[in-house]
C-alpha cells in the first residue's frame, strides 16, 4: 500500500511558494511586475517563473522530523513511499533527490497545479480509489483524503480537522505542538525592544521629564515596538534561505519552521495596525514618523540592505528615527548636536555588526554573502570605518560640551568632559572585543548584556547627572 505524503506545510514546515515569491521580491524588486504577469495567467505560470529565476537548496529546507521518520519507516516495511505536492517539479525533484527516500513524486507540471482536485484525480488514477494513504495539511487536501484510505493529517485547523472526520472515514492526526508564546517572542524580537528606549533620549536630554512626557514616550516606545516585530517579520520571510544557512540565525522560529510562514505573514497588518492606531493616539506627526520609519525599514529589506555602505547609513538612520519619534511625542525640539552624535555612533555600531558577521564566514572559510554587497576582504576596511565613525562621534560629544548652549541646560558642564574618555574606552574595547571574535551578532544588544558595558553606562549617568 503506497505512502503518499504533501510536501508544503506537511513534510516542509514552511511553504515554498511563499518563501520564493517573498525570496524573489526581496532580490530583485524592479522584477515585481513580471511576477504579476505570471499570476494573471494563474498558480501553475506563477511556480513556473518562479522555479526559473529562484534557487532552493534542499539541505537547508526545514523538513518535519516526525513525517520524515513515518517515511523511512514505511521504506523499512518496503511500503512504496511518493511526494505529492503542489509546488513546481524543479523544487520537488530537487528535495525528492536529496531526501533519497522516495520511490517518485508528483508535482505541478504545465498548466496543471496540482493542489486539490487536480491532486486527487492524479492520485486515484495512479494508484486507485482507496488504495494509498496520504499524510496532508489543509483544507485543498480534503479531495485527497477522501479517495486515500487512509488520511493522516498534521498541524491543521480545527476547520479542517473537523471536514477531514466527514471525508475520511479512518483519519489520524499527527499530534504537533502549536506555536507557543515564547515562539512568537523570539519571533517578534523582543530582546530587541531594548532599543526602543532611544525614544526617551531627547525627553532626558532636553531636561523634560514630566509624567505627561514619560506616558507620552513610553506609548511612542509600545509602537515603535509594534512596527518593528512587522519589520522583523517581513525581513524574515525575505531572508529565510540565508538564514537558514547562518551560523546563528538557523535558530530563528522562521527559518527553523517552528512558526508557519502563513501565520508569519497574517501576523504582519496586525502589528501595524496596531502600531498605527497607538501613533494616531499621541500624534498625526508623531504616526507620520512612523510610517517613516516602516517604509525605510521595508525599503532595507527589499533593496537598501544589499547596497554597499547605504545599509549601515540606513540602521543608523533608522536608530535616529527612534529618537526623532520621541522628540515629536513629547513636543520638543531635539538638538542638532544629539542628531550628529547619534548618526556617529550608530553608523560605528551598524559598521561593527557587519564586521562580526563577516568575520564569522571568514572564520568559517565560507564565501562572501549573497545578501549583502560585501566581500570577506572588506574585514580590515570595516574595523577602520567602525572605528572613525565611533571616535567622531565622542569628537561631537566634546565640541558640543565645550560650546556656550550647553551652559543653559547643565550648571557644571565641564564635568560632560569626563564622558568622553568613558565613550572612548567603551568603542575602543568593542571593536577590540569583535577583532578577538568575542562580539555578539548584533552590538547594541551586547551593550545592553554586556556587564562592563552596562557599568560604562551607568557611569556615564552618574557623570551627566553630577552636571545638572
Amino acid at each position: 500500500m503506497p505512502l503518499v505524503i504533501d510536501l508544503d506545510g506537511t513534510l516542509l514546515r514552511s511553504d515554498l511558494l511563499v518563501e520564493t515569491s517573498l525570496r524573489h521580491a526581496g532580490s530583485a524588486p524592479l522584477q515585481a511586475l513580471a511576477l504579476l504577469r505570471a499570476a494573471r495567467h494563474g498558480k501553475a505560470a506563477l511556480k513556473a517563473h518562479l522555479a526559473g529565476v529562484v534557487r532552493v537548496d534542499p539541505a537547508t529546507l526545514p523538513y518535519d522530523h516526525d513525517v520524515l521518520a513515518l517515511a523511512r519507516r514505511a521504506r523499512l516495511a518496503r511500503r512504496p513511499v511518493y511526494l505529492a505536492s503542489g509546488s513546481h517539479a524543479d523544487f520537488v525533484s530537487a528535495i525528492a533527490e536529496h531526501l533519497d527516500v522516495f520511490d517518485g513524486w508528483f508535482a505541478t507540471e504545465g498548466d496543471t497545479n496540482l493542489t486539490g482536485p487536480a491532486k486527487a484525480a492524479r492520485l486515484r488514477e495512479r494508484f486507485g480509489v482507496g488504495r494509498f494513504d496520504y499524510i496532508g495539511n489543509e483544507a485543498a487536501d480534503l479531495p485527497v483524503w477522501q479517495a486515500a484510505r487512509r488520511a493522516f493529517a498534521v498541524r491543521t485547523s480545527r476547520r479542517v480537522t473537523a471536514r477531514m472526520g466527514e471525508v475520511s472515514g479512518d483519519a489520524t492526526l499527527i499530534d504537533q505542538p502549536t506555536p507557543g508564546v515564547s515562539i512568537w517572542a523570539r519571533q517578534f524580537r523582543v530582546h530587541q525592544y531594548a532599543k526602543n528606549v532611544l525614544v526617551f533620549v531627547p525627553m532626558i536630554a532636553g531636561h523634560a521629564l514630566t509624567f505627561e512626557n514619560v506616558a507620552l514616550a513610553s506609548l511612542a516606545a509600545l509602537a515603535f515596538c509594534m512596527a518593528a516585530s512587522a519589520c522583523y517579520i517581513l525581513n524574515d520571510l525575505v531572508d529565510l534561505q540565508e538564514d537558514r544557512a547562518h551560523h546563528s540565525k538557523c535558530n530563528r522560529p522562521l527559518a527553523r519552521g517552528d512558526l508557519s510562514v502563513a501565520h508569519a505573514v497574517a501576523a504582519i497588518p496586525v502589528l501595524l495596525l496596531t502600531a498605527a492606531t497607538i501613533s494616531l493616539a499621541i500624534s498625526p506627526t508623531f504616526a507620520l514618523v512612523l510610517a517613516i520609519y516602516f517604509a525605510t525599514t521595508t525599503a532595507y529589506s527589499f533593496v537598501l540592505k544589499r547596497i554597499l555602505l547605504i545599509d549601515v547609513l540606513t540602521l543608523a538612520g533608522l536608530y535616529t528615527i527612534r529618537m526623532l519619534g520621541g522628540a515629536v511625542a513629547v513636543g520638543i525640539a531635539m538638538s542638532s548636536w544629539l542628531i550628529v552624535f547619534s548618526l556617529s555612533i550608530f553608523v560605528s555600531l551598524a559598521l561593527m555588526k557587519r564586521f562580526t558577521e563577516l568575520a564569522a564566514l571568514v572564520d568559517a572559510n565560507k564565501p562572501s554573502p549573497t545578501n549583502r554587497d560585501y566581500e570577506t576582504l572588506d574585514l580590515g576596511m570595516l574595523a577602520a570605518l567602525s572605528a572613525a565613525a565611533g571616535f567622531n562621534a565622542v569628537t561631537v560629544l566634546a565640541l558640543y560640551v565645550s560650546g556656550s548652549s550647553v551652559s543653559t541646560l547643565y550648571s557644571r558642564p565641564e564635568l560632560l568632559l569626563l564622558v568622553c574618555p568613558i565613550l572612548t574606552y567603551w568603542i575602543g574595547r568593542a571593536l577590540i572585543l569583535a577583532q578577538r571574535r568575542q562580539m555578539a551578532d548584533d552590538p547594541v544588544l551586547f551593550a545592553i548584556k554586556d556587564p562592563q558595558s552596562r557599568i560604562t553606562g551607568i557611569a556615564m549617568l552618574g557623570v551627566f547627572i553630577a552636571a545638572i
